[in-house]
């Protein structure tokens, strides 16, 4: 079993920055890779990024490529999503998840946590 917390969203001006961090828990955390999916009102959860359980490999959604950069920390058993010049449409509410191999759907992640609001004003 895996336990997935999510923190640090907030509200932030267009332009600027936030990290995201998601700590897990459950003796088989490393062994998972994780995604970061986003959900705007009114809209379908979709994929904005995902690494590896190694952190070796990473792929990104067109819309966050060469802004958000995501990260993992086996040490602290977190994994990060540093947003830079967030965009309104950027509004949503951010799940990590945790699956078994890099995957851009919903279904391909079996543990998911409880979102954090992140809010970009124009």
């Amino acid at each position: 079993q895996v336990q997935l917390v999510e923190s640090g969203g907030g509200l932030v001006q267009a332009g600027g920055s936030l990290r995201l961090s998601c700590a897990g828990s459950g003796r088989t955390f490393s062994s998972y890779a994780m995604g970061w999916f986003r959900q705007a009102p009114g809209k379908e959860r979709e994929f904005a990024v995902a690494i590896s359980w190694t952190g070796g490999s990473t792929y990104y959604a067109d819309s966050v490529k060469g802004r958000f950069t995501i990260s993992r920390d086996h040490a602290k058993n977190t994994v990060y999503l540093q947003m830079n010049s967030l965009k309104p449409e950027d509004t949503a509410v951010y799940y990590c998840a945790a699956g078994r191999e890099i995957c851009t759907r919903t279904p391909g992640y079996n543990y998911w946590g409880q979102g954090t609001q992140v809010t970009v004003s124009s």
